[in-house]
């Protein structure tokens, strides 16, 4: 387990082991969720990277055709 220190300016570096395993390059931004007495770390996603996730996914089946509007 590694460990930080926080800096008088409330900075932290992520360790270089972490770092590589998770492919964070410098000026990349996360999202930091506080839940549980416990900080989150989660690299935000580049929308390039998102692209065609959701490919075959269809709304076919979602609503009864009884509910639609004419």
């Amino acid at each position: 387990m590694d460990t930080i220190t926080v800096s008088p300016k409330f900075q932290v570096v992520i360790p270089k082991k972490v770092r590589e395993h998770m492919h964070i390059k410098a000026g990349e931004k996360m999202v930091v969720i506080e839940r549980n007495n416990t900080l989150n770390l989660i690299p935000i996603g580049r929308l390039k990277d998102a692209r065609g996730i959701a490919r075959g996914v269809t709304t076919k089946a979602l609503r009864d055709e009884s509910e639609r509007f004419d």
